[in-house]
C-alpha cells in the first residue's frame, strides 16, 4: 500500500465522520488513502468554492444523473453547510431550467458557431450597458 496504512486512514475517517461508511470500507487498500484525501478535501474542506455552494452544485448535478445516493448526500450536506430550503429549491429549479435549454438547443441542433457569435455580441452589449 503506497501511503498510510488502512488502519490509519480508517481512524481518520472515523474521527472525521463518526464512523467508516461501508462504501469507504470496500475501497481497496492501495486506493483508500488517495480516495479519502480527495473526498476530505473536495467534499468536506474549504476550497475556492464555499461548501454550501459546492453542495448546491452537487445537488443540481445529481438531480440530473438520478443518483439517489449522491442526491441524498448533497441535499443533507447542503443543509449542514447552511443552505436554506429556498436556496435548495432555487438550485433544483435552476438545474431543471438549464437541462431543459440543453435538451432544446441540442434537439434543434442549433449552430454552435452562430451561438458563440451571438453570445459574444450579448456579452459586449451587456458590458457596454454597464
Amino acid at each position: 500500500m503506497a501511503g498510510r496504512s488502512r488502519g490509519a486512514v480508517e481512524s481518520e475517517i472515523k474521527e472525521t465522520l463518526g464512523l467508516v461508511p461501508h462504501f469507504f470500507a470496500r475501497i481497496p487498500d492501495d486506493l483508500l488513502d488517495h480516495e479519502w484525501e480527495i473526498f476530505r478535501k473536495l467534499e468536506l474542506g474549504e476550497t475556492l468554492i464555499p461548501n454550501k455552494y459546492k453542495e448546491l452544485i452537487g445537488l443540481a448535478v445529481h438531480s440530473e444523473t438520478k443518483c439517489r445516493y449522491c442526491t441524498l448526500f448533497h441535499m443533507e450536506a447542503a443543509k449542514m453547510f447552511g443552505a436554506s430550503d429556498e436556496e435548495i429549491q432555487e438550485a433544483l429549479h435552476y438545474a431543471k431550467s438549464s437541462i431543459g435549454w440543453s435538451a432544446y438547443l441540442n434537439g434543434i441542433r442549433e449552430d454552435y458557431d452562430g451561438f458563440v457569435q451571438e453570445l459574444d455580441q450579448i456579452k459586449d452589449y451587456l458590458a457596454a450597458k454597464g
